[in-house]
């Protein structure tokens, strides 16, 4: 309503605009001009005479000649037309100030512009960008309008997750922790700030991290990222049994359809040490006559034989997530992340197996 009360002023003042002119009238025509100039210098002449300046005889040949100019003048006046009156075009004008120039505005305004228009919330334009942008220049875009209102909790809530997939985990943390000043406390957002920070420290789950999920859990129980960090906080201590308990309490009450149980299955897997790698029936059977000591040293032969088998052929996908998961089982973390690392240069070609590859890595609880 208030967008047409504006309109209605502009419109108005346009066509005031128009009328003021038409209104004001005509400037009268100066008639006998010429027979007042002819008129002021007789009386010139017959102030001339009194004062002494001329004599008669230039007085009165002075007077016959201005009064000819005189009644010529007079004669010139009366003969010229009265002007012409413009008071019709002045109507027409008037009209079509008064009704046209609406008219003419709203049939432009109405296919051009977008009088329906709703609002288009900081929050709605992130989740249906623009496909022409990239994803980069829209988060700019969004980070410069929360440079101009650092309040806009909205605009923190929706910036901080596409920050932390971005990788710009620095970023993400401050994101989320305006999201938290903004827009109240809870345990999502201190779940989510707590995994920002573990991403910052490489996904190590640092104290401070720790403490995050630990004020999730405060406030819900049941926060299930908070949860499944905590078990990979006491599983990095080194505490495997208090890491195990955690996830098992976590699949004992989630639903069969929870989309995070394969990532906490798995995690489970790696510190209860159910997940060895695959071995042939064969080898299984000869394995089992042999002292800790000797299986080791075979399982770490065939190993580093599937290692070098993939160092000459790199397209095998579920060998790489073998190799990977082999390492976690053995407590070799470097070797994993450094597997993952050669794994993604073998198949960055191939966007298919790349995708494969990054699923796999993320059920087995690396980054994909």
């Amino acid at each position: 309503m208030t967008l047409w009360f504006v309109f209605a002023l502009m419109t108005a003042a346009a066509i005031f605009a128009v009328l003021w002119p038409l209104s004001r009238r005509g400037q009268p025509r100066n008639e006998g001009s010429e027979a007042i100039v002819y008129k002021d210098q007789l009386a010139e002449i017959n102030r001339d005479v009194a004062a002494g300046l001329i004599g008669g005889s230039e007085a009165e040949a002075a007077r016959v000649e201005i009064s000819r100019r005189l009644l010529a003048a007079a004669a010139a006046d009366e003969r010229a037309p009265p002007p012409a009156s413009n008071l019709r075009l002045r109507r027409a004008a008037a009209i079509v100030a008064l009704v046209g120039l609406p008219i003419v505005s709203v049939a432009f305004y109405l296919p051009l512009g977008s009088p329906r228009l709703g609002d288009f919330p900081l929050a709605e334009r992130i989740r249906a960008p623009d496909a022409s942008q990239p994803l980069d220049n829209l988060v700019a875009q969004v980070e410069a309008h929360l440079e101009k209102n650092p309040t806009d909790g909205r605009g923190w809530n929706v910036l901080a997750p596409v920050l932390a997939k971005l990788g710009r985990y620095e970023d993400a943390v401050r994101a989320y922790r305006n999201s938290i000043t903004y827009n109240g406390d809870s345990a999502e957002r201190r779940a989510d700030l707590g995994e920002a920070l573990a991403g910052a420290a490489g996904g190590v789950v640092t104290a401070e991290a720790k403490a995050e999920f630990e004020h999730a859990i405060a406030v819900d129980p049941d926060e299930v990222k908070a949860r499944y960090f905590l078990g990979l906080a006491a599983a990095q201590d080194g505490r495997n049994a208090e890491a195990a308990s955690i996830w098992r309490a976590m699949l004992e009450k989630a639903p069969a359809d929870a989309p995070w149980r394969p990532l906490v299955q798995a995690a489970l897997a790696r510190v209860d040490g159910a997940a060895a790698p695959a071995l042939p029936d064969q080898t299984v059977a000869a394995a089992q006559d042999m002292n800790e000591d000797d299986r080791g040293a075979m399982i770490h032969s065939m190993v580093d034989r599937l290692a070098t088998r993939l160092k000459q052929n790199g397209d095998d996908v579920e060998g790489w997530l073998r190799l990977v998961r082999a390492y976690m089982v053995m407590g070799d973390r470097d070797r994993a992340k450094s597997a993952q690392t050669d794994a993604r240069q073998a198949v960055a070609n191939d966007a298919e197996r790349l995708r494969q590859l990054n699923e796999g890595l993320k059920n087995l609880g690396l980054d994909g």
